[in-house]
């Protein structure tokens, strides 16, 4: 099973604590040496990183965790390869432009039949299921609604109507972006943490490192992080359970 990461916040946040942890499963504590990739959004731009090398060994991550890039949303993906061969252009989170903007995705799990689906407006680059079902939800997306929809609520209960279909060729645990919303949905497994005052101190699971965010943080500040399994030991992380579609946005659950 690969591996997920995502942030929502509502002030500028680096990823680096979070990020530490995750990258130690590329190889150190977990099988997931085939390659990883983030994206870190700042407005309406976005920053990619990305590398076919397990992320333990990578000089890449090595800049991600000690950087403090700042970012409201980002999303992070460490592979485990099933479908799909061990190389750049299949490497998480993908991203294509809709309505102008940047839309990020990644994924784990394995979907039945899905390039049985025809496209339309987006094609895959790589050759994984996941690549494949990301155009195939903005086909759908982009032919619902031609042009960006007023109304938030029926995007993402038409995003919530999608991903349930996939689920439904197998496991589809997934995150997305248009660097607004942070989008989350469950099929097996998927967790997450929302920070807020009173901030305290955080052990991560798969290293030895703490840190106190009362000393990182003021107390107007709001981070949700999402993740496959919980990366710290001492806080309590909610489980999503099958079914589960859940929307951030500056660092709450909308949804």
């Amino acid at each position: 099973m690969c591996q997920l990461m995502g942030m929502s916040a509502n002030v500028p946040t680096d990823i680096c604590f979070s990020f530490t942890g995750l990258i130690q499963r590329g190889g150190v504590t977990g099988p997931h040496r085939d390659g990883w990739g983030i994206a870190f959004y700042e407005g309406r731009g976005c920053r990619f990183f990305h590398d076919q090398y397990a992320g333990c060994e990578s000089q890449i991550a090595g800049l991600v965790k000690e950087f403090p890039i700042k970012s409201h949303i980002v999303i992070s993906h460490i592979r485990k390869a099933n479908r799909g061969r061990i190389c750049l252009e299949n490497t998480h989170p993908f991203v294509r432009e809709l309505w102008g903007c940047y839309w990020s995705f990644a994924h784990n799990g394995q979907l039945k039949g899905i390039k049985k689906k025809s496209l339309t407006h987006y094609h895959p680059v790589g050759s994984t299921d996941s690549e494949y079902a990301f155009c195939w939800m903005l086909d759908q997306i982009k032919d619902k609604f031609p042009k960006k929809p007023e109304s938030k609520v029926k995007l993402k209960g038409f995003i919530n109507q999608l991903s349930d279909q996939l689920a439904e060729r197998g496991i589809f645990n997934m995150l997305l972006s248009d660097s607004v919303y942070l989008y989350t949905y469950c099929s097996t497994k998927l967790c997450w943490i929302t920070r807020k005052a009173p901030f305290g101190e955080a052990e991560l699971k798969d290293v030895e490192m703490k840190v106190n965010f009362c000393h990182q943080t003021t107390p107007k500040d709001i981070v949700s992080v999402v993740a496959t399994e919980q990366l710290t030991n001492n806080e309590k992380w909610v489980q999503m359970s099958k079914g589960d579609f859940l929307v951030f946005k500056n660092g709450l659950s909308t949804v």
